[in-house]
């Protein structure tokens, strides 16, 4: 870590994460110098900055605080956040500091999910119908038919937010969201029914400059995952339009953009049948990795470049793009269990594996790691993001490389086992979703007889299912069984042919029914972790013997 110049401008930049790497590197590359703050001794981008001071980011007052005790020796200071919860703890120290940004209360409502709504309805902007909730007050009923979303009011990546079809869903939701919020609030809103989009504009002296638009990916209800997003949208032109004019009135409505604010805002906008509806507008820019990587590689626009400089009191650069790529990032997920082994990350000679047009591969568990099935946007095993200049080709190397990353699950972990026996659930949903008839079929299959030792694999067959082989249906992953078949094989080192085993043989191990079920509920992951898990029977035994 660089040793801070006090005469040098200051840039105090709140979190130390992932999604500030990219601010904290490109405040040092306009030759300022850089403070990050953060709640954890362990963020990993602390080593970026040129100081580190451990505060927590709720701590408005602690940051003020700090904040003045170096505005005197630095030539300029300024403060900023990117892709975290905390725009109204940067506004309260600009506001009290007289440095650029955002007036606090402004920044309160574009926070405050409740305060927000009730902006958006002051303004008439279009707006599902809502009302918060606390503990003590959860009600019997709800003024408006459902489905109903509810969220905590001031949260993000989607925790504690899921939809509700019925009265029982909806207290059971509200208790989890009450549990994720910072306040004890939470916010209960009509369902919007449409597609999904996401947009990040700078502000600056009274005009909006839009950054980009993007598609968003969003799979596994009753919650709302983002399994990615596409940049840029390939939606009309009239549509988007009316998407962008519906998130600027949303940015004015919520007193963000006036002469004398200055600063950045992210929107998450659904295309409804009735148009386009306000779902959040934030006084940030976007996380997920959007405003660090997918801007640039679409466009060559450098949203964070200009927040910085806004930050400290300049002109905004970096926002007219200079290229037309897609740029697609794609994330991958596990079911319930322990890391065993994470491959398809290294090649053989130990360094990152990328494919084509892959620009970067996060990777956010370890070995020795619990995973679960995501019901939030911070509970993904990890990250792909591909940019090209044909869209295809983006899309195509982000998927393949995803697919590429293989999590193998211990097979002590009871929480497998009782995931894979759980199926035809809802949430989480099976890896492939087989139609009546198919489930039919898979009760026709023999059971298996499992005797598996890696010196009797050229003996180990899967009795044939046609109607599910031949379906073309793909898991969570967009595998084909092919492909999770394939994994299977990669990952036991067992040959697993699909044919019907010899009759009278007695050394045949035959995977049946047994299997076909644990790779439909888990894909690759649950049939691995079903042979594994019969293997570890078999050791027990020879250990009585």
């Amino acid at each position: 870590m660089c040793v801070l110049n006090n005469m040098k401008e200051t840039i105090i930049i709140l979190g130390a994460g992932v999604m500030q790497g990219p601010v904290i590197k490109i405040a040092k590359e306009l030759n300022y110098n850089t403070i990050a703050l953060d709640a954890s001794s362990r963020a990993p981008c602390i080593h970026l900055a040129d100081r580190f001071e451990q505060i927590d980011l709720k701590d408005k007052e602690g940051i003020e605080d700090f904040a003045r005790s170096i505005q005197g020796s630095a030539k300029r200071l300024g403060i900023m956040t990117a892709g975290t919860d905390f725009s109204a703890s940067v506004a309260w120290v600009s506001q009290r500091l007289g440095l650029p940004g955002i007036p606090y209360e402004a920044a309160l409502d574009a926070s405050d999910k409740s305060r927000m709504r009730k902006r958006f309805k002051l303004a008439n902007l279009p707006s599902p119908d809502f009302f918060t909730i606390t503990e003590k007050d959860i009600p019997g009923s709800i003024p408006f038919p459902f489905p109903v979303v509810i969220k905590p009011v001031d949260n993000m990546g989607s925790r504690g937010c899921r939809r509700a079809d019925s009265i029982e869903e909806f207290h059971e939701a509200a208790v989890k969201a009450i549990a994720f919020s910072r306040s004890g609030c939470a916010i209960v809103e009509e369902f919007m029914e449409g597609l999904e989009f996401s947009v990040d504009a700078i502000h600056y002296q009274g005009e909006i400059t839009i950054c980009g638009l993007a598609d968003r990916h969003i799979f596994f209800p009753p919650y709302f995952i983002e399994m990615g997003h596409t940049m840029p949208t390939i939606i009309d032109k009239d549509k988007q339009d009316a998407i962008l004019d519906t998130f600027c009135a949303g940015i004015h409505a919520l007193n963000l953009a006036g002469k004398e604010n200055a600063g950045a805002a992210k929107g998450d906008i659904k295309l409804t049948s009735k148009g386009p509806m306000l779902g959040e507008i934030a006084a940030r820019l976007s996380g997920g990795y959007m405003s660090g990587w997918t801007y640039p590689y679409s466009s060559g626009a450098l949203p964070i470049k200009a927040a910085i400089l806004i930050a400290m009191g300049e002109k905004p650069q970096g926002l007219v793009p200079v290229k037309d790529w897609t740029c697609a990032e794609r994330a991958f997920i596990s079911i319930p269990g322990t890391v065993k082994k994470i491959t398809g990350i290294k090649s053989e000679n130990g360094e990152v594996k990328k494919s084509d047009y892959v620009n970067d591969i996060f990777l956010r568990i370890a070995e020795g790691d619990k995973v679960s099935f995501p019901e939030n946007n911070v509970t993904k095993c990890g990250n792909i993001i591909a940019s090209a200049q044909n869209r295809e080709d983006a899309i195509t190397a982000a998927q393949k490389m995803a697919k590429s990353i293989l999590i193998r699950l211990d097979s002590s972990d009871a929480q497998t086992s009782v995931f894979l026996k759980d199926a035809n659930k809802v949430f989480p949903p099976d890896a492939f979703l087989l139609t009546e008839a198919m489930k039919a079929a898979l009760e026709e299959i023999p059971e298996s007889c499992i005797s598996i030792e890696p010196e009797q694999a050229s003996s180990c067959f899967i009795y044939p299912f046609p109607a599910f082989q031949a379906s073309g249906l793909r898991d969570y992953m967009d595998r084909t069984v092919d492909e999770a078949l394939d994994a299977v094989r990669l990952l036991t080192g067992f040959p697993l042919p699909v044919m019907q085993p010899f009759e009278n043989a007695e050394n045949e191990t035959r995977l049946g029914r047994s299997f076909w079920a644990a790779l439909i509920r888990g894909s690759y992951q649950g049939a691995v972790y079903l042979l594994e898990s019969m293997g570890a029977e078999i050791d027990k035994d020879k250990d009585k013997e």
